[in-house]
């Protein structure tokens, strides 16, 4: 055969075979996929990188849970896999955690999500401060002052008769002292003698106001109005103890407050406190402390001002009466102590079903009462005044 129509021959079968393969088969779709390494971002700023998954072209978008505009991705939008997307996100300075959303969409391909979440910051345990606008300690001896402990947290202030500050000036008279928590925006106690004239003449001021001996900001937003939770303004204080016009609205002072349930404060309370006014027009003085326990059992609300303020778990009084002459207790002294719990369940309760010794009142609160008590009677006789069970005088 002539070399031709060889060559002729072998054209004609390549094209008979080229027509049976039929056209090329197109490429598979990738499902649409993004991922990293990384899911729980700390605090400070940083970068990780994305890998995309994807046959054509994509873009990535982002939604967020809470604060917003805090990361990038670069590039956002693309064609084909690629494994070097960069998210870059910002420092985290609260210490709650925030995430953002990614979602891949590609055409073809669908989409794919992410989420990634970055924690929060956590500050560091701060020591007690020392605030600087009372006392560390009690500055006095009087007798009903208990003990103050130092650098516990808490300061010591003093008011006199017209609500200043009782060291302000020479030959002041003292009003009522109190042991200010920070912590808990209220006084852990209140101390303040009580007799006839201390009490006064006049009537009740509802001048609800800020202690003058410490900066607003640390006090209870009670001026205008209550809680807003329910709980009244209870004092310790009671206004009736101090009828005289200024220092009756030194009663009104936030630092004399703490959130009290309404029929707790109305009854047993109530009832409580004018008993003590009793007590004091049968005695020479009549030394009180009317104080709260704050615990683990006590919650925190916020007043209007978004303060953490603690309501007491339970609440007390201490009281010593002074008679010269009385054969009822020793060198004319006597005491007794009242422990509630802070509930409405015990409002309609007799409060001398509460009575107990001082002794007794100490182990409960981890308060010493009367500190000052041995200089005046001595320390054997303390013990006996502090230890004696409440006679019937007191029921």
């Amino acid at each position: 055969m002539k070399p031709w129509r060889i060559i002729a021959a072998l054209c004609a079968g390549l094209l008979v075979l080229g027509s049976c393969q039929g056209p090329e088969p197109e490429e598979p779709v990738l499902p649409a996929a993004l991922t990293t390494p990384v899911l729980q971002l700390e605090p400070a700023s940083g970068s990780v990188f994305l890998s995309v998954t994807a046959s054509k072209d994509w873009s990535i978008t982002t939604s967020y849970s809470g604060d917003s505009g805090w990361a990038t991705v670069s590039p956002a939008t693309g064609s084909g896999s690629r494994n070097s997307v960069i998210f870059s996100y910002g420092a985290n300075e609260s210490e709650e955690a925030r995430s953002v959303t990614l979602t891949l969409t590609a055409n073809p391909g669908g989409q794919a999500s992410l989420t990634l979440t970055q924690k929060g910051i956590v500050k560091p345990d701060v020591p007690p401060q020392q605030y600087g606008y009372g006392y560390d300690v009690a500055k006095a001896h009087w007798l009903e002052l208990p003990a103050t402990k130092a650098d516990d947290g808490k300061e010591w202030f003093a008011h006199d008769m017209s609500g200043g500050d009782y060291f302000s000036k020479p030959n002041n008279k003292r009003n009522w002292s109190f042991y200010y928590d920070y912590d808990s925006y209220l006084a852990t106690w209140v101390a303040y003698p009580l007799n006839k004239a201390l009490i006064g003449n006049g009537s009740r001021t509802n001048a609800w106001g800020y202690d003058p001996l410490l900066p607003s900001s640390w006090q209870q937003a009670i001026v205008n109005g209550a809680y807003g939770t329910g709980h009244t303004r209870g004092h310790q204080l009671p206004s009736a103890d101090r009828l005289t016009y200024a220092a009756n609205v030194s009663t009104f002072y936030a630092t004399n407050m703490t959130p009290q349930d309404y029929d707790f404060n109305c009854g047993i309370w109530a009832n409580l406190e004018n008993k003590v006014r009793s007590y004091a027009s049968s005695s020479d003085t009549l030394y009180v402390v009317t104080g709260c326990v704050v615990d683990g059992k006590s919650p925190t609300l916020r007043d209007r001002e978004d303060h953490p303020v603690r309501v007491p778990s339970a609440y007390f009084k201490a009281l010593l009466r002074y008679m010269p002459g009385s054969t009822l207790g020793y060198g004319g002294y006597m005491a007794c102590g009242f422990f509630f719990a802070h509930t409405s369940s015990i409002a309609n309760d007799n409060f001398v079903n509460y009575i107990m010794s001082i002794d007794e009142l100490e182990e409960k609160t981890g308060i010493e009462f009367f500190v000052n008590l041995p200089e005046a009677v001595g320390a054997d006789n303390a013990r006996k005044i502090k230890s004696q069970e409440p006679v019937s005088w007191w029921k």
